[in-house]
């Protein structure tokens, strides 16, 4: 089972206007083929069907551990994204829609999501190609599922890392160091556990592909409060058993800083989720707003 934070995994600066095109890059991390939501869905799918989760539980908790904290970069991004699509323009009840107020819509990368969603978040890349099941793999074989997740994170890390170059804007630009940062943790994790099963050293390939972090500032706080070398369990009790796998002095990547490998019991600190407000003028919602305050309110009161 799962317990939910009302925290996001890292706080996120407030965008000074609407960005909409920095939002639909910022869609690749989420619905694309090395996105968030592929992520989630691979070490979701293998944990559920782990084989021998007993003789096997420190690999078992490794992948269980880094599936939660995935559900967290899905909302994250999710949240980027709103926040980054957050708008755009006039928010006031009475606009004269036979001036076309949201003229400019039709000209920005992914018009649907102000037109079909009103600026939130969907599973879907930078062209609104939608996620699917097809960018999961769960094979019950352990040895090709680590194997595939190592990929899968470096990919990843590339991804990342092309996505900040593309944009200036200091919400898209967190969320991708932070990202960068526990992406690289993900990789070095999958590569020590297959280091650990096969004999081989996998990590001699990292960095892949060779990514400096030094050389993203959106990264430093993170490396310098060492979440580059936790693993955190998203459970005050279990899982602590990954520790068998990313533990002890081991390098992390090349270059880190040192200190030992650590498993942190429960979750990172995070920051708070941001409040967007609604856009009245375009009729999201078209319910009068200050009805539902009016019912929220009560509601909020009748549970205290």
């Amino acid at each position: 089972m799962f317990m939910r934070i009302d925290k996001l995994q890292a706080a996120l600066p407030e965008p000074k206007k609407p960005e909409p095109n920095a939002a639909a890059a910022l869609q690749e991390l989420l619905g694309g083929k090395y996105g968030e939501m592929s992520t989630l869905g691979n070490y979701m799918f293998q944990s559920f069907n782990f084989r021998n989760k007993s003789k096997l539980r420190p690999f078992y908790s490794l992948v269980s551990s880094i599936f939660a904290e995935e559900l967290g970069h899905v909302e994250l991004v999710s949240t980027g994204v709103s926040m980054l699509n957050n708008g755009p323009g006039d928010d006031t009840p009475n606009v004269d829609i036979s001036k076309a107020p949201f003229a400019e819509m039709q000209d920005v990368r992914l018009a649907g999501s102000f037109l079909a969603n009103g600026g939130g978040a969907m599973p879907m890349n930078s062209n609104a190609a939608s996620w699917n099941m097809d960018m999961v793999t769960t094979t019950g074989n352990l040895i090709i599922d680590l194997l595939h997740n190592f990929h899968l994170e470096c990919g990843a890390r590339i991804h990342k890392l092309r996505v900040y170059e593309t944009m200036t804007e200091p919400t898209g630009r967190e969320v991708c160091g932070y990202l960068l940062v526990r992406g690289s943790v993900h990789a070095h994790a999958y590569a020590l556990a297959l280091k650990k099963i096969t004999g081989v050293s996998i990590e001699k390939m990292l960095p892949t592909p060779n990514i400096n972090l030094d050389r993203v500032p959106e990264c430093q706080k993170y490396l310098q409060e060492g979440s580059h070398r936790r693993l955190y369990s998203f459970s005050p009790d279990d899982y602590k058993e990954a520790a068998g796998v990313w533990s002890n002095d081991e390098v992390a990547l090349p270059g880190d800083p040192p200190g030992n490998l650590e498993i942190v019991d429960g979750m990172p600190e995070g920051g708070k989720i941001p409040e967007l407000d609604g856009n009245y003028g375009a009729f999201a919602p078209d319910y009068a707003p200050e009805e539902i305050f009016e019912i929220a309110s009560k509601l909020y009161k009748k549970s205290r």
